[in-house]
């Protein structure tokens, strides 16, 4: 649906919304910045070879951080549906569940935890393309890059939790 076809009375209802989604996504982001990698802890863990250099990172969630945000506000924008329903819920599931794995990870230093959180943050994010392809298309496909990242990242995390057997949680 492009902006010409939203009514102009729906229109800072609907900027309003996006600035909501953003919000959103701005505090997941700003809880998980709170437990930072720049820790002792995480820099006396082994690491895998292929972990990007650290100012990857940043910019790779960002971006992300801002996708996830547009893809929401599209199916939110979208006619009341137990689909769409569906698929908010599941976008905030995922959101918490992004947020908890810093938490879990570099608050609490349970990698394995953390690991586990990361699976069930992976299937709410392909529920959620799943659910919102089926209100707009175009939101589900917005989340193939996020996919892709939480694969890599789970691998990331996987990696760290073998190298370093000794490890609680």
């Amino acid at each position: 649906m492009s902006r010409a076809s939203v009514p102009s009375s729906q229109r800072p209802h609907a900027t309003l919304a996006l600035v909501g989604f953003l919000l959103l996504v701005v505090a997941a982001a700003a809880f998980g910045a709170r437990f930072s990698a720049a820790s002792g802890w995480y820099a006396a863990l082994q690491k895998p070879s292929f972990q990007p250099p650290a100012g990857i990172f940043a910019p790779v969630w960002t971006a992300l951080y801002l996708v996830m945000a547009v893809s929401a506000w599209r199916v939110w924008r979208r006619p009341t549906s137990s689909a769409r329903n569906v698929a908010l819920g599941l976008w905030a599931l995922q959101l918490a569940l992004n947020a908890k794995w810093s938490w879990l990870f570099f608050g609490q230093h349970h990698p394995r935890t953390a690991l586990v959180d990361l699976c069930a943050l992976l299937l709410a994010v392909l529920g959620y393309a799943w659910a919102s392809a089926r209100t707009d298309t175009p939101a589900a496909w917005m989340m193939a890059p996020y996919v892709a990242w939480l694969l890599f990242a789970g691998l990331l995390n996987l990696e760290i939790v073998l190298l370093n057997p000794g490890l609680a949680g």
